[in-house]
């Protein structure tokens, strides 16, 4: 079994916005650099075997000081990108609360099977974020390896450890440069592993 440190990646501009960034690729603000700098250092700790990203840069960013604290090469992978939000991407979400409120809502509370215009459904964001995980854990058997991605992708990797449907995804959130420890595959119903918040200031 793989144990996996799932890191949300740091802080945009977007972010602070309240602006849905989905597959859309700002890059960290100085607080992002910062968090990125102390999740280097923290995870610098552990020993890890592999370092993956998400190929957007916000995520790259982040995992990129850590790979170069730890001398392990950073594997790009667009599999562990943000939900595909469509139309949404770029969008602030009080713009899109009042632009389209039915969707919104629907999309709010049944993302599972709802999707945004033109995007995927957390449905289709479990599948494909278990996938690449899949091939990690094949590829990374027994060992410690640290995947840098975003708040949707690790929120329905928490849903499925704890055996929650992936209505409840918006509940399971983790703040930015905060990671999750998960086994990989996870056993059935495994329940909550360890999640370290940086803002412990």
């Amino acid at each position: 079994m793989t144990t996996l440190y799932l890191v949300r990646h740091g802080r945009t501009d977007w972010n602070d916005d309240g602006r849905y960034q989905g597959q859309c690729d700002p890059p960290l603000n100085s607080l992002g650099q910062q968090q990125a700098r102390e999740v280097a250092q923290r995870l610098h700790e552990f020993p890890l075997v592999a370092i993956y990203s998400s190929d957007l840069q916000r995520a790259q960013q982040t995992a990129q000081l850590l790979s170069e604290l730890t001398g392990l090469p950073l594997h790009l992978d667009p599999r562990l990108r943000e939900i595909h939000l469509g139309t949404w991407a770029g969008q602030l979400v009080a713009t899109i609360r009042t632009a389209e409120p039915k969707l919104f809502a629907s999309w709010r509370g049944a993302p599972a099977s709802v999707r945004p215009p033109g995007g995927e459904t957390v449905q289709e964001l479990a599948a494909r974020i278990a996938a690449v995980l899949d091939d990690i854990a094949g590829t990374h058997s027994d060992a410690a390896v640290a995947v840098f991605t975003h708040g949707a992708a690790i929120a329905a990797v928490r849903c499925r450890v704890r055996g929650l449907p992936l209505d409840d995804i918006w509940k399971m959130l983790i703040e930015n440069a905060s990671w999750e420890v998960v086994p990989w595959p996870p056993p059935r119903h495994a329940g909550p592993g360890p999640r370290t918040p940086l803002g412990e200031r």
